[in-house]
């Protein structure tokens, strides 16, 4: 069935890119609504944007999206993942600015405030994307696949020069809380050089040690160093689970990305809509239902922190 909330979900924090304050309420939303974010400090024009594909613009570095009046929100990847992972349907995204609160780089901040929240059962099916043959973007040696299967899965590959990164690949069923239990908790992550040439460019101001995995050469130089072994391409998988919920329901099938980014999902879910007989809506009644992602999901799969 959909899910929402039973109650609203607060976050306070600061954007990583611009480094101002901002305080975010996911509220309660009911069934068929989908997932909508609204600028509270908008007070011209349209202040609510649609978390759907068509609506990201082009951006470096994270997920913007933007309605017709230019009204837009960006860095929403990981409190997408958070929805997603949470099988949230229904919820209205209240931000009181342009970009979504870092917190600690990773999903599980927004995905502990979403079960404190509660989640309501609705009573209304869920309907899924089925993939039913397989569609491929590629640009040089990058490339992000979907194709058909019962579940959908996330099989992702980075290579790094970095000694600390280096190559890494990981392939995660994402049913029965999954993603919360192996990915909510793996921060975003750049290199020191990366984060020097961006704050040049007025970029990554609300960026610390504190809520991004920051490597230099073999080094760790966030303190208590890495989640996971492998914590870069959970991440990169973290991100990909927010980027394919765009596509405005579950997705039942195999993601592939290799060095892919936010702007490759976002051309993949593109190149998949833009072929009527790639894929098919599904009622997810019954037995399916139970292997989208985050259906069921408790407190008891947060990853434990020290």
């Amino acid at each position: 069935m959909q899910y929402s909330l039973k109650s609203t979900a607060v976050f306070q924090g600061h954007g990583l890119h611009s480094g101002a304050p901002v305080t975010m309420k996911v509220h309660p939303a009911p069934a068929g609504h989908g997932i909508w974010f609204v600028r509270s400090d908008v007070a011209q024009g349209d202040a609510r944007i649609p978390a759907t594909w068509d609506a990201v613009v082009p951006s470096k570095l994270c997920t913007l999206i933007a309605n017709d009046d230019g009204v837009s929100v960006s860095t929403i990847e990981h409190v997408m993942a958070a929805l997603a992972g949470s099988a949230i349907s229904n919820a209205l995204v209240e931000v009181d600015g342009p970009e979504v609160p870092i917190l600690d780089g990773s999903a599980a901040p927004f995905v502990e405030g979403l079960l404190n929240a509660g989640i309501l059962e609705q009573d209304a099916p869920v309907l899924a994307i089925r993939v039913l043959k397989a569609v491929e973007v590629r640009e040089g040696e990058a490339l992000a696949r979907l194709e058909p299967s019962d579940m959908l899965e996330i099989d992702f590959k980075i290579d790094f020069t970095d000694a600390a990164i280096g190559k890494q690949a990981k392939v995660l069923n994402m049913a029965n809380g999954a993603f919360v239990r192996e990915l909510s908790d793996s921060r975003t992550f750049c290199r020191n050089s990366d984060v020097i040439a961006m704050r040049e460019r007025g970029l990554a101001l609300g960026g610390t040690l504190e809520n991004a995995v920051v490597f230099e050469g073999a080094k760790v130089l966030s303190p208590g160093g890495l989640r996971h072994a492998d914590e870069p391409v959970r991440h990169k998988m973290l991100d990909a689970l927010g980027d394919l919920a765009l596509a405005g329901a579950p997705i039942l099938g195999r993601y592939t990305g290799v060095r892919a980014g936010h702007a490759m999902t976002n051309k993949l879910l593109r190149a998949l809509f833009a072929q009527p007989d790639a894929w098919v809506l599904q009622d997810c009644e019954g037995r399916a239902g139970g292997k989208l992602p985050g259906v069921g999901v408790h407190h008891g799969d947060l990853p434990l922190r020290a």
